[in-house]
């Protein structure tokens, strides 16, 4: 797979398939039998601005980041959050869950996706939350 992020590599680094392709962050396959639908996943992401290459201390503000950059690698991939039919949301404090929780719910209006929060340690020690998603376009 081509982990770079560029879209050039297929299964296991070989030769590109048609049927899907890495962007930033993102795997995009096509409809598999709905040709007009396809499947969006995003990997685990971050609350980091890579603008300003920070990362805010409060989890509400690193959530709403985390949303933010989420929203970009959709748009990217031709998709947006009303189109999120799976959210997995990794904190790594069970006490923040209150406090993110309302910033999902307005994130995803009265359109939720499934999902599951868990609560275990992040890669990134700064990190307090991680939300990875799949996306139906």
């Amino acid at each position: 797979m081509d982990r770079g992020g560029s879209g050039a590599g297929g299964p296991a680094g070989g030769v590109p398939d048609r049927r899907w392709e890495v962007r930033a962050r993102a795997l995009v396959t096509d409809g598999a039998g709905a040709p007009d639908r396809r499947w969006v996943f995003v990997s685990g992401t971050s609350g980091f601005d890579a603008e300003r290459r920070t990362m805010a201390v409060d989890v509400e503000e690193q959530a709403r980041q985390t949303l933010r950059n989420i929203r970009r690698t959709l748009r990217r991939s031709e998709a947006d959050l009303p189109d999120v039919v799976r959210m997995r949301v990794y904190l790594a404090d069970a006490a923040d869950f209150p406090r993110v929780q309302p910033i999902l719910a307005e994130a995803f209006g009265d359109r939720p996706p499934i999902g599951r929060t868990m609560v275990c340690p992040l890669a990134d020690p700064q990190a307090r939350i991680e939300i990875e998603v799949t996306a139906r376009c």
